[in-house]
């Protein structure tokens, strides 16, 4: 990572004295208007923000990150604002909550935004755009931690989440148990890291158990929209259905069921289910759904600990990443294959 341009930078680049610019930045005293000029066109040129982080130190004041979640309207990400929120406040933390509605572009605008209001650190789930904006961030010193998702392309951002890969083998390997073999996934989209590992979890227990994944049961659907419930339409549409289905996309979890409710599709006997996130819902499901249950707690915890770890100097430079095991909650919707009788 680039080390972030200081005040002397600009001071060198626009051929004034750090007193100058100094002025110009907190408009505190006379400063002729051409080496105004020079100072904002240094500014600009260097991509220089001061450091929200180090003043609130330097000045004993409370810390400022920003917050940048990808949808509230889905249950995982409303919980884990809310626990982000609650951990950074009780270290005496302010946030500023931001959501991109999973829109790249509402995500570049935010970023803008939380530049330009100089915090000191950024905890967010990306949409896997937006890579300039990100590393612009890091340029200037804000530093970043990634929940839930990361982004390839980017180098040294840390990153919290769950086992991804492994929590969706875990639930593939108790429908294998359970004697299925025409298991169907729904995931998110390629274009997220979650959505890629739940998938190569997914293959690799189907692997393992020397059964063959099928391309056609899978499904990368939107974050956002109705892509749940048709691809439950597609899948129960093939010949033979599937006896068994995972929703490894939380965002869709309820869409998803709700159509299996308005096909009349017999769970379990029809087919098995499983999904991930365990919200209140889920367990009063008729029949109760088995669940990757998320530990939001310690997501949140760890990402508002890393942060502040970052922004006060106290860990040393290198990327971490923080992997938190998801717990398998087995409940009736999940059940033995049941092979259809044979015709006469």
């Amino acid at each position: 990572m680039k080390k972030a341009p200081t005040i002397r930078d600009v001071a060198n680049a626009a051929g004034v004295s750090i007193s100058v610019v100094s002025r110009v930045l907190n408009d505190s005293g006379p400063v002729a208007e051409g080496k105004r000029q020079a100072v904002v066109q240094a500014i600009e040129d260097l991509a220089y923000r001061p450091r929200a982080a180090a003043k609130e130190l330097s000045q004993g004041s409370a810390l400022t990150i920003g917050l940048v979640l990808a949808d509230l309207t889905n249950p995982f990400f409303a919980q884990l604002a809310d626990r982000v929120v609650w951990e950074a406040r009780a270290r005496g933390v302010r946030v500023v909550l931001m959501t991109t509605q999973e829109d790249p572009h509402l995500e570049a605008e935010s970023l803008d935004i939380l530049l330009d209001r100089s915090v000191g650190g950024v905890i967010a789930t990306p949409t896997g755009d937006n890579v300039g904006k990100w590393e612009k961030l890091q340029k200037v010193g804000v530093d970043l931690v990634f929940v839930d998702r990361t982004i390839a392309e980017l180098d040294g951002i840390d990153l919290v989440s769950i086992a991804n890969a492994k929590s969706a083998a875990t639930a593939t390997d108790s429908l294998i148990a359970l004697g299925h073999t025409r298991i169907a996934l729904i995931s998110g989209p390629l274009s997220t890291s979650t959505g890629r590992s739940r998938i190569a979890g997914y293959r690799d227990s189907l692997q393992q158990a020397g059964i063959r994944s099928d391309p056609t049961l899978i499904r990368s659907v939107p974050f956002r929209g109705e892509g749940g419930a048709d691809a439950v339409s597609s899948l129960l549409a093939q010949s033979p259905p599937p006896t068994a289905l995972i929703v490894a996309n939380t965002a869709q979890v309820r869409s998803a069921v709700r159509r299996l409710a308005q096909l009349g599709t017999d769970i379990p006997g029809e087919l098995s289910l499983i999904v991930f996130d365990d919200n209140p819902w889920v367990e009063l499901f008729a029949p109760p759904l088995s669940a990757i249950r998320q530990p939001i707690d310690l997501l949140a915890r760890h990402s508002v600990e890393l942060v502040l770890a970052r922004m006060q100097g106290r860990i040393p430079a290198g990327q971490r990443t923080i992997e938190v095991e998801a717990d398998f909650v087995p409940r009736s919707s999940s059940g033995a294959v049941i092979e259809p009788a044979e015709i006469a």
